[in-house]
């Protein structure tokens, strides 16, 4: 590289200018401040671990967007993390286990991702969230959709705010339902997730489903709306099997506990909404900002986490790229009040500074040319 290039950062990697970094630290305050109040205990993980370890559980979706290098002190593989919600959950059933308590824990970091997941996103966000451990109810998830929707409102993200919620036990018990190989489960999965309905009757017709199964699977990519939808659902759905009702059910169960705690909120339920479909294990949820493809916070339900480090048990969270949502911030419009002294050796002046910064005054010296 050049000379001239050598300020050059890699492409999706960025850094943060001092006002900037002033405001996603106020917000780092605030945000750590109202989820310790809700009970959660912050954690630190470290930045990387064994990638046996990292790629457990959860963590086995991140491979690909997972930087890896050699430990030279033992000789195995390491990884950057891309995402601390595997850390969390090995730290859950392993140093913090409690097999008759609820756990409440939340995180914030640097991740690393190999690509870029999605148009002009950061390859180095800074990821916050907050996890459950141990409670398997709607409640739980209710819990964190709620503090996931006033954590944003703190950040002053409150307006034209959708919440997109699905479930991926009903895609998973209709594929079951309809004995779809695990090939062929994937192909389905993903012309659903474009909602490609050409694609999707295409496939259907080449799996030799019977009538049921077929109208059912094909119904999913238009089942979403409003609360409205979820008795659709009911209907269209009326034949699956049990997993699946009880899935609608808790989409109902949710939908109850929103119109009650979150009524401001605009809601959509979307039935082909897999988002982790390869981890999550029950409700699955993001937040959308009016205008945006981009989801600005999600997560969901992920029961049996912890499984492969000795302690399996239901939990849900969320998580959000801090560094995105502080980027949507306006600066402060009040001009901070900077007092300026000339460089001295004298005593009282020191300690008349020193009470200045302890009162959270901006005092600099101007140093001798």
């Amino acid at each position: 590289m050049s000379l001239e290039n050598r300020w050059l950062l890699p492409e999706g990697i960025d850094e943060l200018m001092p006002d900037q970094a002033a405001q996603l630290e106020l917000l780092r305050r605030k945000l750590i401040d109202k989820m310790q109040s809700w009970g959660y205990k912050l954690v630190f993980p470290p930045l990387v671990e064994y990638l046996d370890s990292l790629l457990t559980g959860t963590g086995k979706a991140l491979d690909l967007q997972t930087f890896k290098l050699m430990d030279r002190m033992s000789g195995r593989l390491m990884g950057l993390r891309a995402d601390m919600t595997p850390q969390v959950a090995r730290i859950a059933a392993h140093n913090l286990r409690d097999d008759d308590d609820i756990l409440r824990l939340c995180y914030i970091g640097n991740v690393l991702h190999t690509l870029p997941q999605g148009q002009g996103t950061s390859r180095n966000p800074i990821q916050l969230g907050a996890e459950i451990y141990g409670h398997a109810g709607s409640e739980s998830d209710m819990e964190i959709v709620q503090l996931m929707i006033e954590m944003l409102a703190s950040a002053n993200i409150d307006n034209d705010l959708l919440l997109d919620i699905g479930h991926v036990g009903i895609y998973r018990g209709l594929a079951e339902d309809a004995d779809l190989s695990e090939e062929q489960e994937q192909e389905l999965f993903a012309a659903l997730q474009r909602k490609d309905i050409t694609q999707i009757e295409k496939l259907l017709s080449e799996y030799q489903l019977s009538a049921d199964n077929k109208s059912m699977l094909l119904a999913l990519a238009e089942l979403n709306g409003g609360v409205a939808v979820l008795e659709q659902a009911q209907q269209v759905l009326n034949k699956a099997s049990e997993p699946v009702q009880k899935s609608l059910n808790t989409l109902q169960i949710m939908a109850d506990l929103m119109a009650q705690r979150l009524p401001n909120v605009a809601l959509n339920f979307d039935l082909a909404e897999l988002r982790g479909y390869h981890y999550h294990t029950g409700v699955v949820f993001a937040v959308y900002q009016a205008g945006s493809s981009q989801a600005i916070a999600m997560g969901g339900r992920y029961d049996d986490i912890g499984a492969d480090f000795g302690h399996a048990q239901p939990a849900t969270g969320f998580s959000l790229d801090l560094k995105a949502i502080a980027n949507q911030l306006t600066a402060e419009d009040e001009e901070q009040n900077i007092i300026s002294v000339e460089w001295s050796d004298d005593e009282a002046q020191q300690q008349k500074i020193a009470e200045l910064r302890s009162q959270g005054q901006t005092v600099i010296y101007e140093l001798p040319k």
